[in-house]
């Protein structure tokens, strides 16, 4: 009987501790996919970051490492400057990649690290209770913003995707969403060619997924799944921030 479909290797057999809607999972299962049809999976090393993917180590089927909060793009260099060879990632959230991470993934981009990182964007603080996140949208409600957020007060939602393609060290950046199938399939060609990049020597890849959050947002997984395509996009377009090889080319 020809197989159809199967699990990945990419990941574990253990189960995913995320809420029930969350699209964390939809995110694990096309790094798992793509580790596996590289042929990386015997030599990658994830790096853990704080946050709801805390528990990442025990879910991805390859060596991992666990990164203290915000600290998982250095420990990704360092980890890639011993062992040059492997494929090296992080998988972050918003308030660890873009709050307290923000100074060390702008400077490992900086530096052109040859490494790949994973940014899932679901402008909340998911695992500590719904707090505003610097990628919280104006007018969001949260539990330390309860009437919305208020620019004037509370800054604007910060945009890493156009903030990195700045950086003369990124080779690839590309913001991808997980609300419906067809942007799924995009999602995980995004997320093999920053891979490939990396298996190239190109440089500093970072693939930002927009991804929902429907317990913190108090919504049901499909009103989630909306709100991220009418909401989430117009703030945070899709799209290709930076390719530098197809600049060069």
């Amino acid at each position: 009987m020809k197989v159809k479909y199967k699990k990945t290797k990419g990941l574990t057999d253990k189960p995913l501790s995320y809420c029930p809607g969350c699209t964390h999972g939809i995110a694990h299962k096309l790094v798992g996919e793509t580790l596996e049809e590289l042929d990386m999976l015997d030599d990658a090393i994830g790096i853990a970051s704080v946050g709801c993917s805390v528990f990442a180590y025990q879910f991805f089927n390859c060596d991992m490492q666990q990164a203290p909060h915000g600290r998982a793009c250095a420990e990704a260099t360092g980890i890639k400057r011993v062992l040059p060879d492997n494929t090296v990632f992080t998988y972050q959230g918003d308030g660890d990649l873009a709050s307290i991470g923000i100074a060390e993934t702008i400077h490992a981009a900086n530096r052109g690290e040859n490494i790949t990182v994973i940014f899932i964007n679901n402008a909340i603080y998911g695992m500590t209770g719904g707090q505003m996140a610097p990628t919280t949208l104006i007018g969001q409600k949260t539990t330390t913003s309860q009437s919305g957020r208020d620019a004037k007060s509370q800054g604007y939602p910060i945009h890493i995707s156009e903030m990195l393609s700045t950086i003369e060290g990124s080779a690839y950046i590309e913001r991808v969403s997980l609300h419906d199938p067809k942007h799924v399939i995009k999602a995980k060609k995004a997320i093999k060619k920053a891979f490939t990049y990396q298996k190239e020597k190109r440089g500093f890849t970072l693939i930002e997924v927009l991804s929902s959050c429907p317990v913190n947002w108090g919504m049901k997984p499909i009103d989630a799944l909306k709100w991220v395509e009418e909401n989430m996009v117009e703030q945070y377009p899709l799209g290709v921030y930076k390719d530098k090889e197809a600049n060069n080319g």
